[in-house]
Order: C-alpha cells, then sequence, then structure tokens
C-alpha cells in the first residue's frame, strides 16, 4: 500500500480505503480560479471532506485509489509533497506586507525557499517557517529551520520541532541577507545529508552538540568571519 500512496502522491486515510490528496499552494496563497478547480474536483467526486491543514494547504478527503489520477487531472495543480523524507511546504506568515507587526517582507523570502527547495530529499522530514518579525507566526521556533525578521535582516533558528518531544529551535545566526540565509540553508543540508544518522535535524543537532554544529555550518557557509556579528542578541 505504500507503494500506491507513494505512486499516487495520496495519503491513505484510517478506513484504509480512501486516500486524500493535497495539492502544492505555496505559502498557503491560492486564487479563485484555483478554488473554483478545487470546487469542481470536490463536486464531481462526492467528496465531503475538505479541510484546510496546518501546513497551510487544502486537503481533499475522501477519494478511492481508481480515482486518484483523474482527479490530479481535473485539479491542474502540482501536488503537495506532504508525507516522505522531503522539505515540506513552506509555512510563511503576512510579514511587513501586511502586518502591522511585521519587519521582513516573509511571503517574498518564504516563497523563493518554497520553490528551491520543496520536495527535495534528506535523510529525514524537514519542516521550515518564514516568520516576519519574532512574534513567529509561523511557528519558526518548533521546525526543524526557521526565519525570524528583524529590524537588521534575519535571524535563522535551527533544530525546532512541535512532535512528540517537542524541541526549541536555537539561533544559529542573525542580521542575515537574503543570500545569506540561502548559503546558510544549502550548508545545512549538505552536512545532514553527510551525517550517517537519518534522524531529525533537532536529534541530530543535540547528538553533535549545538555549538560545534554552529562553527561546523558557519565555517562551512563562510560565514565565520562575522561570527561576532551573528551572536545571539
Amino acid at each position: 500500500m505504500h507503494g500506491i500512496r507513494k505512486m499516487h502522491n495520496a495519503i491513505l486515510q484510517r478506513d484504509k480505503k480512501t486516500y486524500a490528496i493535497i495539492p502544492h499552494m505555496p505559502g498557503g496563497l491560492t486564487n479563485v480560479e484555483q478554488l473554483k478547480k478545487i470546487i469542481k474536483v470536490a463536486e464531481k467526486y462526492n467528496i465531503e471532506v475538505i479541510k484546510v491543514t496546518s501546513a497551510q494547504r487544502i486537503a481533499l478527503i475522501g477519494f478511492t485509489e481508481d480515482q486518484l489520477e483523474s482527479a490530479w487531472a481535473d485539479l491542474e495543480m502540482p501536488r503537495a509533497k506532504a508525507t516522505g523524507k522531503v522539505v515540506r511546504s513552506v509555512k510563511i506568515c503576512p510579514g511587513n506586507n501586511l502586518c502591522k507587526y511585521g519587519l521582513q517582507d516573509s511571503v517574498k523570502l518564504g516563497l523563493k525557499i518554497d520553490e528551491k527547495y520543496h520536495g527535495i530529499e534528506l535523510p529525514n522530514k524537514v519542516k521550515i517557517g518564514v516568520s516576519g518579525c519574532k512574534l513567529g507566526c509561523a511557528e519558526s521556533r518548533i521546525k526543524d529551520i526557521g526565519l525570524l525578521g528583524t529590524k537588521n535582516g534575519w535571524m535563522l533558528v535551527v533544530g525546532g520541532s512541535a512532535g512528540a518531544k517537542v524541541r526549541e529551535a536555537q539561533v544559529l545566526a542573525d542580521g542575515l541577507s537574503e543570500e545569506q540565509v540561502f548559503r546558510l540553508i544549502d550548508t545545512i543540508f549538505d552536512y545532514y545529508r553527510e551525517q550517517p544518522s537519518n534522524a531529525r535535524l533537532g536529534a541530530l543537532i543535540e547528538n553533535i552538540g549545538f555549538e560545534k554544529f554552529k562553527e561546523d555550518i558557519l565555517k562551512r557557509a563562510d560565514l565565520a568571519c562575522s561570527k561576532e556579528k551573528m551572536e545571539n542578541k
């Protein structure tokens, strides 16, 4: 059954008979045309459960296996990577374009991060949150990688988790430009792939030791020279 789910990019439900499909909606942003398609598919296949997920997506629940591919074809939307050892959809807050507390453009950065990394394979699943300020409405502090906007740029935190063992992410670097954010994420992912463990990023950091992990990443990313600037503020 696992192969069937992967092949159709669908999630088997508790009844072991029906499936959910989740179109990819970067940052939870959509438009009227996409919503019309979702409604049309729900009506065509008699889907009664439509769920707005915590990952800012819309799940349509109740398809039989033989309906999956035709439903995807009718939707004409990308398929979200909702399961597996991949980078999941990036969670994004409204940022400084819409929110009075926003200090940085989290929508712009978050969409770029989603476009570059969504679905890439890693040793374990990775969740990313991008928040326009330190209030962290995109749950950045409990993500594997989180970004929080400050007056001086972006703060990058790592190792968070909201799972069975709640773990708060720790500050890896502060005062970052957009280019530095991508350089650090690239470095983190390369480093992650090299490790013998397939644990979640937070557990890996815990085993290595945060200070060692931080030193390794900043050095590899050629940001070690800016270490004093990027120390916890």
